[in-house]
């Protein structure tokens, strides 16, 4: 805790304030270091020091490893001060108010006044000086008195608050905070608001995840035995060492965690030589780490080895893995490597499944290919949903007629049970007629390659590349904007702005590049034929970022509320009265619908 002493708080240091806010200046006796410093955050952060104006930001998840180690000990504290006018508040890392437990009803009445309640941000940046948020600022325990909040409507309180991380990772989780009234405040408070904090983060180590001890451990060892990168990492968590973070880009370490992760899904150990994103070439090596007792999988730790440029022989070039497809974009890991993943078998001639959710860019990749690697050839693409009994005919004259260099076989999951039988000859038999054989290519949706419907048809084919939805490489969506804006533009201009493209890249996209180019066609032909697309162009649903599926009527009052928005240009108090609710309830709509401000 802050071993400054209790401040006196008396007239001198109201004074002080008063001429703090009216830019005269203040000696730094008059004020104690710590809060002069959070006043000067919060005048720069242009906090109101005359009124409570908050971010609510809804109902949180309390199904948490903090609140389920928290909420005992809060419950004991609070069942021992029953009566008495002191509140225990539990916060989030954004200083949002998580829970409030409060023995006097004239406090709590108070507090709710000042909106510190649940669902409200005390972080420093929206109500300035306090003890929520400043220590979370500053990163270390904090206490604020009186008249050094920043805010004249906390005047009367006194706050003490404690920074709570994990005992694992260190990583950031809340807070906890004692707030009684200024004339009840004492050394108490800061000594409760400590020994709070402390009960809650043994309670922490308490709850903490066999799995993340376990895990922690194999990590330290780890870095025991070597001086170079180590990374561990599970579901929920991924820790590294210094020499990690110094040596590889974020993006590296992004394509490093995802071979890892496939590593342990099919055995304990393996080493494996990989590419990354920035050029580098590095040799990995995974190691499963699992619990003592029940052997359940805790996660994996990662060696790394960055190899040399020599080493290798004819390997050693490093390759980048961003490569040119016309017609395709996409600067993904996921993507880039699906693109490797493709080439690959090209240059070996092998014949691929490529599986994918619908309006993933699975023909668009295998065109762009056969494009790159034979622009002079002849492609021809088939639609097993659409061709009918015809299909057959197709691919013997496509394949043994006339055979032309790749043939791409689109939603082969649909064919039927006879499309199969006559179509699986027909692919061995030109399996078997020797080079030059075409290059064949079928697209088929997730998880359909085990139908046993289709197991001897797929039989025919050498691999199956898996491409990723456009939800797993959401930076792609600012290549694919450009990309189909210059197709619907027509020769004219068409641009997309920041907050409109930052919009797009928030929305899950359900269908993919599909949906996207859908949504720009919509845009352009009903709202906006050349010019910049502003965040209002675009429909109510993509102005949004729900977490869950609305209903009908949520969809209904979520599309009104955003023409709300619009409407008061953006100040949500005045939408509010347009719609006849309260601040308090378009606060917890557009937190609950996901629905993102629109600035341009």
């Amino acid at each position: 805790m802050d071993e400054t002493p209790v401040p006196a708080d008396g007239a001198g240091l109201a004074y002080a304030r008063v001429r703090f806010l009216t830019s005269e200046s203040v000696r730094p006796e008059e004020v104690r270091p710590p809060v002069l410093a959070s006043w000067r955050r919060s005048r720069e952060f242009a906090v109101p020091a005359d009124r409570i104006d908050l971010p609510y930001l809804g109902e949180q998840d309390l199904d948490t490893p903090l609140i389920h180690s928290a909420e005992p000990v809060l419950r004991r504290l609070g069942e021992q001060l029953d009566g008495q006018p002191i509140s225990l508040i539990l916060t989030g890392p954004d200083g949002v108010v998580l829970t409030q437990r409060t023995g006097d009803t004239d406090l709590h009445r108070h507090l709710e006044g000042v909106e510190l309640v649940p669902g409200f941000s005390y972080g420093e940046r929206f109500v300035g000086t306090n003890g929520i948020g400043t220590a979370l600022q500053q990163g270390r325990p904090m206490h604020v008195f009186g008249h050094e909040h920043y805010a004249e409507h906390l005047e009367n309180l006194a706050c003490a608050g404690v920074p709570l991380h994990d005992p694992i990772t260190g990583r950031m989780l809340g807070a906890i905070d004692v707030t009684c009234w200024r004339r009840d405040a004492g050394a108490t408070l800061v000594a409760l608001a400590r020994t709070t904090a402390e009960q809650v983060r043994s309670a922490l180590l308490q709850h903490s995840d066999v799995r993340e001890l376990v895990l922690f451990q194999a990590y330290l060892q780890a870095c025991r035995r070597t001086t170079g990168i180590v990374l561990a990492f599970n579901d929920e968590i991924t820790m590294m060492n210094d020499r990690a973070r110094q040596l590889l880009d974020p993006n590296d370490q992004s394509v490093l965690l995802g071979h890892a992760t496939e590593a342990l899904a099919t055995g304990r150990r393996a080493t494996a030589t990989v590419a990354l994103p920035t050029g580098n070439k590095v040799r990995m090596d995974c190691r499963r780490v699992t619990g003592r007792r029940d052997g359940e999988t805790a996660g994996g730790v990662l060696t790394v080895q960055l190899i040399e440029p020599d080493e290798g022989g004819a390997g050693a070039a490093l390759p980048f893995l961003r490569i040119f497809l016309p017609g395709v974009v996409g600067s993904a890991p996921a993507w880039l490597r699906c693109c490797h993943e493709v080439e690959a078998g090209y240059d070996r001639g092998e014949w691929l499944v490529l599986a994918g959710e619908p309006g993933t860019g699975k023909h668009a990749l295998a065109s762009g290919m056969h494009r790159r690697r034979n622009p002079g050839g002849r492609l021809h693409t088939l639609d097993a949903a659409e061709a009918g009994a015809q299909l057959g005919a197709d691919v013997h004259r496509d394949l043994l007629d006339d055979p032309v260099d790749t043939l791409v076989i689109r939603h082969a999951d649909r064919l039927t049970a006879d499309a199969v039988r006559t179509l699986t000859p027909i692919l061995r038999r030109a399996a078997r007629a020797g080079p030059p054989t075409p290059w064949v290519v079928v697209t088929v949706a997730p998880g359909t390659t085990a139908a046993p419907r289709l197991a001897a048809l797929l039989s025919c084919f050498s691999r199956t590349v898996a491409v990723p939805p456009l939800r797993r490489r959401p930076e792609d969506v600012g290549e694919l904007v450009p990309l189909f804006l210059g197709k619907l533009g027509h020769g004219e201009t068409l641009t997309c702005s920041p907050a409109a493209l930052h919009l797009l890249m928030r929305a899950p996209w359900p269908g993919n590049a599909a949906e996207l180019y859908r949504v720009l066609t919509e845009v352009t032909r009903h709202r906006l034929r050349r010019g910049t697309i502003r965040a209002s162009d675009l429909p109510p649903e993509y102005r949004t970022a729900a977490r869950r599926s609305l209903s009908r009527l949520e969809s209904i009052e979520r599309d009104a509320i955003v023409h709300a928005l619009e409407d008061a240009a953006g100040n949500k108090t005045q939408a509010a009265r347009l719609l006849g609710m309260s601040r308090a309830t378009i606060y917890r709509k557009i937190h609950e619908f996901g629905i993102v401000e629109t600035r341009t």
